[in-house]
């Protein structure tokens, strides 16, 4: 992928929508297998976002490591140079440049830490990437490109909109069973009772199966007695009136 200045403009019409870069390129790869010209391709990254991934820590002993594996390099092109200006270098002559460009790497890596450990003291790596990726292509190639890759979107699915329960619906609309838990703080009004003298109808009678309990009997009342009378086996506490004679 090669990254150029100035405003890129937009290149063409967009035929497919990929979530990631790898995707974008097999479908650039299977447009230019198809004798599609390449020219007329494009990738178009959207919702660009910079991001910087902390590696480590920065201190000396990084910054001397560092330096020496930059220094081994360094050592090398100083030791080829010396030994083709000098063919007959024995082999300690060789190996004791290399040491000393080992030596000015790790000097000069610690000599920049020092001076930017007070604004930086760690190692990161930054990464420019994308949200989604189109591939456009040219008008002349739009109708070849889409019969290839047929309008192929790969983005995650949208959540559905919440549905507000408070408004009545709509006619023919569906509404999915189940009411929403009040919030808290929320304020539930009761529900209203009966008014006087209006009609409530009777429970729903049972289902198929279903097993109702029997109402309980009414608690037994005893016999209620008449003035003067007093109950079997007791006496009433007054004498029976005399018989005429």
């Amino acid at each position: 992928m090669s990254m150029m200045g100035g405003a890129p403009k937009e290149h063409g019409a967009t035929v497919a929508e990929y979530t990631s870069y790898e995707a974008a390129q097999k479908a650039v790869s299977t447009l230019i297998a198809s004798d599609v010209p390449a020219p007329d391709i494009a990738i178009v990254g959207r919702g660009l976002r910079s991001v910087e991934r902390v590696t480590g820590r920065l201190g000396y002993a990084t910054a001397a490591r560092s330096g020496a594996i930059n220094g081994v390099l360094l050592g090398l092109l100083f030791a080829a140079i010396f030994v083709l200006g000098s063919p007959g270098a024995v082999l300690q002559l060789f190996v004791g440049v290399m040491l000393v460009g080992i030596a000015i790497g790790m000097l000069l890596s610690i000599i920049s830490y020092s001076i930017l450990r007070r604004r930086r003291d760690f190692t990161s790596v930054t990464q420019v990437i994308a949200d989604h990726y189109d591939v456009t292509v040219l008008s002349r190639s739009f109708g070849r490109a889409t019969e290839l890759l047929g309008g192929s979107r790969t983005s995650a699915p949208r959540p559905a909109p919440p549905v507000d329960l408070t408004d009545p619906p709509r006619y023919g609309e569906r509404i999915e069973p189940g009411a929403a838990a009040p919030q808290s703080g929320e304020r539930v009004d009761p529900a209203p009772s009966p008014a006087a003298g209006e009609r409530v109808d009777p429970a729903a009678p049972p289902q198929y199966g279903e097993r109702v309990d029997p109402a309980p009997a009414p608690p037994a009342t005893p016999p209620q007695t008449a003035p003067g009378q007093g109950t079997p086996g007791q006496p009433t506490g007054q004498a029976a009136p005399d018989a005429p004679r």
